[in-house]
């Protein structure tokens, strides 16, 4: 390995001494750092490239491009494998899976390495783990996506799950229908218990949509009381039964306040999108069949 090591690090060292300082530099720097040769064998594997992956030096040296755990795609578009024949360097975005078995997001650029007359003789790879980062961003869009009080979907969630649903309709006329649900004499809880306890109805009512929902349903809260399922395909009949599976979830479901329990009631419109709607008419007609259940009496769902 000392012997390949140097070669390639020929252009740049000229003595043991020197050789050892790029070494010893090399094996103390955070980031993963690699070299590999002409035949595409990685030949130097530092420190930081051992405390990422997982796996030791003595693992990985001698394992082509082809088989090395810093490219899992395809030979042909290997940024080690085209920075060696062209010289280009390249930057990349690469999942691997650690010897611990933990998935790992990297950041890695390939740098060619010349000789003195500018042939390239290998490549030099930095790579740093970027999970923490890519965690953050994960968590920031369930953020911006979650509303923070129930934990469902917020309404900029629906507006992009009923598009993507709109969208399936037209291509591949996969129906689907959307519940309108609003919270019956929610001020009126509000005002007789205050407005903590009122949150924790908001919240009882997201967990029991989401206990009664199936699993690629979607539901999450539309604004105030109100909260929007969407429904996969069903046709009018089906979704009368799963709009009134969902009100006689609610209704039934005891909310424990101070001591004493109190039940909340919810009025429901329930619409299947047609040929030619748009999303604002299609909730648009969830949302008036929802006041005609509050017309009726409430506690109740209306479809149309």
């Amino acid at each position: 390995m000392v012997k390949s090591f140097r070669k390639v690090m020929k252009a740049e060292t000229s003595t043991e001494k020197t050789y050892r300082m790029y070494k010893t530099i090399l094996d103390n720097i955070h980031d993963g750092i690699f070299f590999e040769n002409t035949e595409k064998k990685v030949i130097y594997w530092n420190r930081g490239a051992e405390r990422i992956t997982g796996y030791s030096s003595y693992e990985v040296i001698g394992r082509s491009c082809g088989s090395c755990i810093i490219w899992a795609g395809s030979p042909e578009s290997c940024p080690l494998k085209n920075t060696l024949s062209d010289g280009i360097v390249r930057e990349f975005n690469i999942k691997i899976k650690k010897k611990s078995g933990e998935e790992a997001f990297l950041i890695a650029k390939v740098y060619p390495i010349k000789d003195e007359e500018g042939k390239v003789i290998g490549t030099a790879g930095v790579f740093t783990d970027n999970s923490s980062l890519l965690e953050t961003v994960k968590e920031l869009e369930k953020l911006i996506l979650l509303d923070p009080l129930t934990g469902v979907g917020n309404r900029r969630f629906l507006e992009i799950q009923l598009r993507a649903f709109m969208d399936r309709f037209r291509r591949y006329r996969l129906p689907f229908g959307v519940m309108f649900l609003d919270i019956d004499d929610f001020k009126r809880v509000n005002d007789t218990y205050g407005h903590n306890v009122g949150d924790k109805v908001l919240r009882t009512v997201a967990r029991t949509l989401l206990t009664s929902s199936r699993s690629f349903d979607v539901i999450g809260r539309w604004g105030g009381e109100e909260f929007l399922g969407i429904i996969e395909n069903v046709d009018m009949e089906k979704l009368g039964k799963v709009s009134e599976r969902h009100r006689k979830a609610i209704q039934e479901k005891d909310i424990a306040i101070n001591g004493e329990k109190i039940r909340v009631t919810v009025s429901i419109g329930a619409t299947v999108v047609r040929e030619g709607d748009t999303l604002e008419e299609l909730v648009a007609r969830a949302d008036r069949l929802m006041y005609e259940s509050k017309r009726k009496g409430k506690n109740r769902v209306t479809l149309g």
